[in-house]
């Protein structure tokens, strides 16, 4: 396993090299300072009309970036030298619905009918935040950011139907008006936070045990801040359980050539 330090300000394509030669396998949160990060799910071409409906519908959880043409693992807007086969740390594979391998290679599990569609991501943002001085516990610890489902639902479109994900950071309450001003100007990064403060209001009975990432440590005087998250998407295909899906495993985000002052309003 590469250090971690080597990868936070190096470039897309070294962060994308070390997945697919697996010296990088952990999540991608503080990697590749500067460029945005993605989501990444294919699913069946039979069913992709549906999928790219259901992301228009739900910008705020699925802000589009590109999508590809069937069959092709390139994206060719986002990182159009890159292989979205082998290029993230690790996939999650999913039959009906039902998560049946975690692997870091996803090139035997491809297929010619796979529409691949990458979202944005808000690990894009977070070197907005720790510029403006908010620091990042996950990123300072190593771990991965908690992530939970709400009793919200998204909007439904063809097959697809699912609760909005969202992913939690505690900022200091000094500190959650600046957090809520860099995030926003990031459209294609989930922008300005769904909600600041009780997770009950989002239906999120207990924050240390979140449906996705690690538990977090919340210190006094910190406040839960959720933001909109692209998992979503996984929490979509477990609901409506096509019959294929190859996606990231959530925190483990796809490196993009595209700068995160793109996805930003100026």
């Amino acid at each position: 396993m590469i250090d971690v330090s080597s990868l936070a300000h190096a470039d897309a394509a070294t962060v994308r090299e070390a997945a697919r030669t697996r010296r990088w396998t952990g999540p991608t949160a503080g990697l590749a300072g500067g460029f945005a990060q993605a989501n990444l799910i294919a699913v069946p071409r039979v069913r992709a009309y549906d999928f790219l409906l259901f992301a228009v519908r739900n910008p705020k959880p699925l802000p589009l970036l590109d999508v590809t043409d069937a069959g092709d693992a390139v994206p060719r807007r986002a990182a159009p030298t890159a292989d979205l086969r082998t290029d993230l740390p690790r996939y999650w594979v999913f039959e009906r619905g039902r998560r049946v391998a975690e692997v870091e290679d996803a090139t035997p599990y491809w297929r010619d009918d796979l529409v691949a569609f990458l979202t944005g991501c808000s690990f894009t943002f977070e070197w907005a935040l720790l510029a403006a001085g908010i620091s990042l516990r996950h990123v300072e610890c190593g771990t991965n950011v908690a992530m939970y489902r709400t009793a919200h639902p998204c909007a439904e479109a063809g097959v697809f139907r699912g609760p909005l994900v969202v992913s939690m950071r505690p900022i200091p309450q000094a500190l959650v008006s600046v957090a809520v001003q860099t995030s926003g100007r990031y459209w294609g990064a989930h922008g300005a936070p769904v909600h600041i403060g009780d997770p009950a209001a989002l239906g999120i009975a207990d924050l240390s045990r979140p449906d996705y990432g690690d538990p977090p440590v919340i210190a006094p005087g910190e406040t839960p801040v959720f933001w909109a998250c692209g998992v979503t998407a996984q929490a979509a295909v477990a609901a409506t359980a096509p019959d294929y899906a190859i996606t990231h495993a959530p925190g483990h985000m796809f490196i993009t050539d595209m700068r995160d002052a793109t996805l930003a309003l100026t």
